[in-house]
C-alpha cells in the first residue's frame, strides 16, 4: 500500500482593492473592503432594510443594526480566532438604511395565529409574516427584509408534522429501510441529500423563504439570539460578522470571491432531494447548484426523477434530463455573465451514469475543458502524533486511486481545531486526465464561498452544502419555476 500526503496552500481569497489576498475573510472585508466595490456605481452603497415581526423585536432589530454601524466589540480574550468588527460603513463601504415606514408590525395577527394549533397555527403564522413581506415589497424600493421571530414562533412553528395517506406511509417506511441499509446515508453535518424522515416534517424556514421568493425579495430570518446579548448566544462581534455579510449579499453586494488564475470556470453540483410524495410513489426530484469563478452563484430546478428499485433507490438522470439541464445551466451562466465558461466542472456525491455523462458532454462540447468529480464524505479517517487532528488542507492519496481531502482540521491561523469532532474528509474521484490537486484545491477553495457567514469552518463545497434547502425550498415553490438567485436561498 502507498500512502502520500501532503498539504495544500490555503486558498486566497479577493476583495475589494488590490491591497493583497487574504485568506479570513474577516480581514480582508476590513482591509480591502468587499470583492463588489471592483464594479464601481454597481457596489451596494447603500442597503435599503426592511424589517417584519412583533413590536418589541422590531424594537431589538433597530437597536441591534444600529449597533452595527460602530464597532461591536468581541469581548474576547486575544484570539485570532474572534476580531472585533469594525462597524457595517467602514467593513462594506456601504450603509444601512433603516425607516418607520417600512416596517410592519404583526404583533395582533401573531398573537392570533399562535392561539390556534397545529396546521392552522404554522399557516397562521406563516401568513403573517409573508402578508407583512408582500406590503413592504409592493410599496417600497428595498433590498432585503429582515424577519423577526419570537422565541414562541421558533419553539412551536418551526416544524409541522404532515398527515400521510396510507400510501404514503408505505413509501415513507420503505425509505427508511433503504437509509437503514446505508444506501442513502451520509454523515450527518454534511448531509447533501433529504432524509426519508423530512417527508414528515414540512420546516417554517423554508416555507417562509418560498413565500418571499412569491414577493420576489431576499429575506433574513432572525431571533432574538441575534439582537440580544446572553449567554447562550454567539460573542456580539461573530453575530454582527456573521450576519453583516449574509445582509449584505443578500442586497445585492459580493463579500469576496476565492483568487483564481485560471480559466473562467462554472461550478455546478446536481443533487437530488425527495419531493413530498406523490399518490403513486416518493419521487426524487433534481437541483442544480452552480457557481461562476467570479463570484455569481445561482440554483436551477431540474426535471423529477422517479424512484425505481431496479436503480438500487440512487437517483440519476436519463440522458434527456441531463442535456436538458445542462442548456439551463448555460443559458444562466451567459445571462449572469455575458460568455461561456472555459472551464465546466460538475460535482456529485453519486457516480455519474453514462447517461448523465452523455447528456452533459452533448450539451458542454463546445466548452474546452469539462470535468465530472464525485465528491461524498467518507469513512476513512488519518490520525497524526500531535494534540489536533491533520490541518485543513491536508490531501492523503492512497494507491494513486483513492484520494481524500480534508476540507476541516487544524487551522494554523488560529493554532486550534475549531470542530467537535474528528474531522471528516471527503473522497474525491475524478476523470482520470484529471489533475487531482488542482481537483482537490478547487473543493477547498468552494469550501470557502458561504457568504450566510463570515466564520466558516463546516468544509462542504458550495456546490454541494445547501442541497437540502435549496431542494426544501424548491419544492416549497410547488409548479412554479423557482427564481435562480441564491440570494433567495441562503
Amino acid at each position: 500500500m502507498r500512502i502520500s500526503v501532503m498539504e495544500l496552500r490555503t486558498p486566497e481569497l479577493e476583495f475589494g482593492d488590490n491591497k493583497g489576498y487574504f485568506t479570513d475573510p474577516r480581514e480582508g472585508l476590513a482591509s480591502a473592503g468587499p470583492f463588489s466595490l471592483r464594479f464601481g456605481r454597481a457596489h451596494k452603497a447603500q442597503i435599503r432594510l426592511g424589517l417584519v415581526g412583533p413590536r418589541d423585536l422590531l424594537e431589538d432589530a433597530r437597536q441591534w443594526y444600529r449597533r452595527c454601524e460602530n464597532t461591536v466589540l468581541t469581548g474576547k480574550p486575544t484570539n485570532p480566532m474572534y476580531l472585533d468588527f469594525q462597524g457595517f460603513e467602514r467593513v462594506f463601504q456601504s450603509v444601512v438604511v433603516l425607516d418607520k415606514t417600512w416596517e410592519i408590525d404583526i404583533q395582533n395577527a401573531l398573537d392570533k395565529a399562535l392561539e390556534r394549533s397545529g396546521r392552522d397555527r404554522f399557516e397562521g403564522v406563516l401568513n403573517a409574516y409573508s402578508t407583512g413581506i408582500s406590503r413592504l415589497s409592493r410599496t417600497q424600493s428595498l433590498d432585503v427584509i429582515t424577519c423577526c421571530l419570537p422565541d414562541a414562533v421558533v419553539a412551536s412553528c418551526w416544524s409541522l408534522t404532515r398527515r400521510l395517506t396510507r400510501i404514503e406511509r408505505k413509501q415513507l417506511e420503505r425509505a427508511r429501510k433503504d437509509e437503514e441499509s446505508g444506501q442513502l446515508s451520509f454523515d450527518a453535518i454534511w448531509a447533501p441529500d433529504d432524509t426519508a424522515e423530512e417527508l414528515l416534517q414540512r420546516d417554517f424556514r423554508r416555507a417562509l423563504k418560498a413565500r418571499a421568493m412569491d414577493a420576489n425579495m431576499p429575506i433574513q430570518i432572525a431571533t432574538s439570539s441575534l439582537f440580544c446579548d446572553d449567554e447562550a448566544s454567539q460573542d456580539p462581534a461573530t453575530r454582527a460578522w456573521n450576519s453583516s455579510v449574509a445582509l449584505f449579499y443578500k442586497a445585492g453586494g459580493i463579500p469576496w470571491r476565492v483568487r483564481s488564475d485560471g480559466p473562467a470556470t462554472c461550478f455546478v453540483g446536481i443533487s437530488f432531494h425527495y419531493l413530498r410524495t406523490t399518490k403513486s410513489d416518493l419521487m426524487y426530484s433534481s437541483v442544480a447548484q452552480a457557481f461562476s469563478s467570479e463570484g455569481e452563484g445561482f440554483a436551477l430546478k431540474g426535471d423529477s426523477v422517479p424512484r425505481s428499485r431496479e436503480s438500487g433507490h440512487t437517483a440519476y438522470l436519463t440522458l434527456e434530463q441531463a442535456s436538458k439541464l445542462a442548456r439551463k445551466i448555460l443559458d444562466e451562466y451567459r445571462e449572469r455573465t455575458g460568455k461561456e465558461p472555459s472551464r465546466l466542472v460538475l460535482h456529485k456525491t453519486t457516480q455519474f451514469t453514462a447517461d448523465e455523462r452523455r447528456g452533459f458532454s452533448e450539451v458542454f462540447n463546445q466548452i474546452p475543458v469539462v470535468e465530472f468529480m464525485n465528491v461524498a464524505p467518507s469513512d476513512f479517517r488519518l490520525v497524526q502524533r500531535s494534540a489536533y487532528p491533520p490541518k485543513r488542507g491536508t490531501l492523503c492519496r492512497i494507491n494513486d486511486d483513492a484520494t481524500y481531502l480534508f476540507t476541516t482540521g487544524y487551522i494554523p491561523e488560529w493554532q486550534t481545531y475549531p470542530g467537535m469532532h474528528v474531522p471528516v474528509p471527503l473522497k474525491i474521484v475524478t476523470d482520470r486526465e484529471t489533475d487531482i490537486v488542482r481537483a482537490a484545491s478547487d473543493v477547498l477553495a468552494l469550501a470557502r464561498m458561504n457568504w450566510n457567514t463570515a466564520f466558516d469552518t463546516t468544509g462542504a463545497p458550495i456546490t454541494l452544502r445547501f442541497a437540502r434547502q435549496v431542494g426544501g425550498i424548491m419544492a416549497e415553490v410547488g409548479q412554479k419555476e423557482p427564481s435562480p438567485s441564491y440570494r433567495f436561498y441562503m
